[in-house]
Formats: C-alpha cells, sequence, structure tokens
C-alpha cells in the first residue's frame, strides 16, 4: 500500500510515516517509480507507535521494543522491559513538570512583587494594542487626583 492509503487507515499523516521510517520504526520498500510501499503489518505497528507515543513514550523510547509492536501491544500486559521504560519516561516528564511549576511560581512572585497578580495587565497603557496606547495614557492623566497614580 501507498504511504497515503497507510495513513488513512491509521490516522496519521505521511509526514509522521515518513518520520516513524526515518526513526527506524517501520519499513518500507521503493517501487519502480521512488513511491514508498508498505506491507499489511505496517498498519498494526502504526497504531501501536501511535498508542505509545499517545500514552507518552517517545520514539526513542519505543526503539528497544521494535519486536513488540506488530501484535496488540495494548490489549497484552507489559513486559518488564516496557514497564522500565514507561516508568523511566514518567520520572522524565515528573521532572519537566516540577521544573515548569517552579518557573510558574517565580513568574507569579515576580509580577506580585511588582504589584501586578496574574491577568492584571501590564500597566503600560497597551493592553489594546500600540493603537491604544497614547488613548490609554490620556486616559489614565485625566483620571489624575488625590491618592491616584499618574505615572502609568
Amino acid at each position: 500500500m501507498l504511504i497515503g492509503e497507510l495513513a488513512r487507515r491509521t490516522g496519521s499523516t505521511a509526514r509522521a510515516l515518513r518520520h516513524y521510517e526515518q526513526a527506524g520504526l517501520i519499513d518500507s520498500e521503493r517501487a519502480a517509480n521512488g513511491y514508498r510501499e508498505y506491507g499489511e503489518p505496517a498498519v498494526v505497528r502504526v497504531r501501536n507507535i501511535r498508542a505509545l507515543v499517545a500514552a507518552g513514550l517517545t520514539l526513542e523510547d519505543l526503539r528497544p521494543l521494535l519486536g513488540c509492536l506488530d501484535g496488540d501491544v495494548m490489549s497484552r500486559p507489559p513486559s518488564e522491559r516496557v514497564l522500565g521504560i514507561a516508568r523511566e519516561r514518567l520520572a522524565v516528564l515528573e521532572r519537566r513538570i516540577a521544573a515548569q511549576t517552579d518557573a510558574r511560581d517565580r513568574l507569579v512572585a515576580a509580577l506580585a512583587a511588582a504589584g501586578r497578580g496574574p491577568g492584571q495587565g501590564t500597566g503600560s497603557g497597551l493592553e489594546n494594542g500600540p493603537e491604544n496606547g497614547q488613548r490609554n495614557s490620556q486616559r489614565n492623566s485625566q483620571r489624575s487626583g488625590p491618592g491616584r497614580r499618574t505615572d502609568g
């Protein structure tokens, strides 16, 4: 089958299939016209690749599992090898989440220290776009009076 048919049957894209092939996860033969031709087993393999990637694994994680990708991967109990790879990936994700949470917390603290909580605008007068900046500055200066900031 040609790449377009494989993409259609697996819910993938031709670009993703070429990427899987470049990563060494699927194989194709070349027809006389240079087109890629895939065998029927590629349908099962691509569906398994997509399911495992959707579960959080990377293509690199899948390389050691090539021999397992041709059967019904999602219905069988995972092997110790698969569990080990999944645990390693989970640890990586947990570290990334922790780093992103720390970054978010630092940003929230910086905004709070500046007196601008999340979603309170920049105070630059440009919240509605640069074309409104001068009008917002003029409005802010018209609002000056006792207890009101006039510095924008």
